[in-house]
């Protein structure tokens, strides 16, 4: 069960690296890997864009923060279990 709770936590955490690879380089957001990569990352990013909009710094610091409560979940899962 924790090797399994721990390749899907790995595996969000390379998405959400991914996704923050793309935000500096120029893709197509509509090519089907990337669009994929934003459908998976986009309910992890808005509740912390909403918090902290990324136009009001001048970048987007909201992967910081999904960075953050994927860990903090992921250690209460373990925890818990």
């Amino acid at each position: 069960m924790f090797a399994l709770i721990d390749i899907v936590f790995q595996l969000l955490y390379l998405v959400l690296f991914a996704r923050v690879l793309l935000s500096w380089l120029p893709h197509d957001r509509y090519h089907p890997i990337i669009e994929k990569v934003y459908q998976i990352t986009d309910p992890m990013l808005e509740p912390f864009q909403k918090l902290v909009p990324p136009g009001r710094m001048g970048f987007d610091i909201s992967p910081i923060f999904a960075f953050i409560a994927l860990s903090l979940i992921r250690r209460l899962l373990f925890q818990l279990l």
